[in-house]
């Protein structure tokens, strides 16, 4: 296995992807780490992750010097290298000419992390800081236009530094330099599968649940169907789903959920109408933060309702993804900033005295649906794109009321039926339509118009961490349009967005 150190990037958990992506088992853990724990580990390897901080700053992230002294192999990412540096007596300084965005790297020295690779690909950098100095028996490998440590080694003790993002798909050789670290210099076996995380998640939930009951808010959605079905997979019966009408949901949503879910997965689920709760707590609410946080809220107070109906249920089910807890919090400790709130992250209210199942929150959507595969749920289901937890309210920009909701839908159903008859439903990671808190002046029927402006969002992604615009053909984009107008009352135009995430996010709010 390989174990990555936290030093809070927000890259971190891609690193572990890439170390998965070749059937290696790897681990996440934070810098707090003991030594001990560490070592009763067994890694054949240590990733040191990047990091927002700067090593000189005051509480930057540190961990146990004494790491290097365990004979085990290194890499260090970024702030990882700029710790190795400066623990073994290197130094590290701001550096004169920054580096954030693409770059060219500079081979000085191929073998073994650069194995193969011709020398003046493409890099991604992210950094202030830089080595100028560097501790004995390191040597530089490689270097870029303004950083001229952009990679070392110790080849003796098998310490590696990139100041590049190997992790990130826009290093072009970046999984190659993290395939020659697992396999030639740590000597790392295929042995991780999606089977054997099916196998021990299962374990592991067999083991903390024993003979207690489950409850767990259903979505519909891949993230909590597979979720579901894991937990029903090793606790049968005493898995109770709950499903809310929060009242924003898509188009027959409900019915739709209602037929694939029961007939799909086997599972118990008690449908709740709380649409009136929910939107009578939004009347007004024009901030998307404070919508966030009132659904999240709202969503607890159901529960609490519903658990207290259910004799002995202790445990609550989520399917939370790492994406998730990474936009909402550190997801091991690290100092990670936060972009915006999630409403199943966080954590669960005293009170509620249920304990949280999360066996999915060290995985990645397209990781999820691989185990949905493995779980035998169908495709219908282990494809359906990404709807968030506050569905339609996130997606109007402005006051949440029915009228504006039903709007949203009928536009949003319109975009989706045309995006499957050009069967791009499963190639474009997530569609939909916002409604934008904008009128415009139009001409309908040689009637001057003032209504209301959808925005058309469509991404591709491989993991919801970073995402591009979906490159929709333009007679598609024009049908879509033309079926909006023609077909929604109080819609005059329609707009596409063409951002990328980042510096948008994937949804609007």
């Amino acid at each position: 296995m390989i174990v990555v150190i936290d030093f809070g990037s927000q890259f971190n958990q891609l690193i572990a992807r890439r170390v998965r992506e070749n059937d290696v088992y790897c681990q996440v853990e934070p810098a707090s780490i003991s030594l001990e724990k560490l070592k009763n580990l067994h890694p054949r390897g240590i990733i040191l992750s990047g990091g927002p901080s700067s090593i000189y700053e005051e509480n930057s992230p540190t961990i146990d010097k004494k790491l290097f002294d365990l004979g085990i192999p290194i890499l260090g990412i970024c702030y990882g290298m700029h710790y190795m540096v400066h623990t073994l007596g290197g130094k590290i300084k701001k550096a004169t000419k920054r580096e954030y965005g693409f770059a060219s790297l500079d081979i000085k020295e191929s073998k073994p992390l650069f194995k193969d690779m011709d020398t003046g690909f493409q890099c991604w950098m992210s950094h202030g800081d830089s080595a100028i100095e560097l501790p004995e028996n390191f040597v530089i490998t490689a270097s870029t236009k303004n950083t001229a440590i952009a990679a070392i080694a110790n080849h003796e003790k098998k310490f590696y530094g990139l100041q590049l993002h190997p992790e990130v798909e826009h290093s072009i050789n970046g999984s190659l330099m993290i395939r020659h670290f697992l396999f030639d210099i740590c000597n790392c076996q295929k042995n991780w599968t999606m089977k054997s995380f099916c196998d021990g998640a299962v374990a592991q939930i067999k083991a903390a649940v024993g003979d207690k009951k489950v409850i767990m808010g259903l979505s519909g959605g891949v993230d909590s169907s597979v979720a579901a079905s894991l937990i029903h997979k090793a606790i049968g019966k005493n898995l109770l789903c709950i499903f809310v009408d929060n009242g924003l949901l898509r188009k027959n949503e409900k019915e739709t959920l209602e037929k694939n879910l029961i007939s799909s997965l086997d599972l118990t689920i008690k449908f709740v109408d709380a649409k009136d709760k929910f939107l009578t707590a939004l009347k007004g609410v024009t901030d998307p933060e404070q919508k966030r946080k009132i659904i999240g809220n709202i969503f607890i107070e159901v529960f609490e309702d519903e658990a207290s109906k259910i004799k002995g249920a202790q445990f609550l089910g989520q399917g939370t993804l790492y994406p998730d807890i990474i936009e909402s919090k550190s997801a091991f400790g690290g100092p990670t900033s936060i972009i915006k709130s999630h409403h199943n992250v966080g954590g669960l209210p005293e009170k509620m005295k249920l304990k949280l199942i999360e066996p999915l929150q060290l995985l990645f959507k397209d990781e999820v649906r691989k185990l949905g595969t493995e779980l035998g749920i169908n495709d219908d289901l282990i494809w359906r794109q990404p709807f968030p937890g506050p569905g339609l309210a996130i997606r109007i920009m402005g006051e949440i009321t029915e009228f504006r909701l039903e709007i949203l839908r009928e536009a949003d159903a319109v975009l989706l039926e045309e995006i499957r008859k050009a069967g791009l439903y499963r190639k474009v990671w997530q569609s939909f339509a916002v409604l934008l808190p904008v009128k415009s002046v139009g001409v309908m029927g040689d009637k001057r118009t003032f209504a209301n402006c959808i925005a058309i969002r469509a991404v591709t992604s491989n993991d919801a961490m970073t995402a591009d615009w979906a490159k929709l053909p333009h007679d598609l984009l024009g049908k879509i349009s033309n079926r909006i107008i023609n077909e929604v009352e109080n819609i005059n135009r329609v707009v596409f967005d063409i951002t990328s995430k980042p510096p948008g996010t994937i949804e609007w709010e």
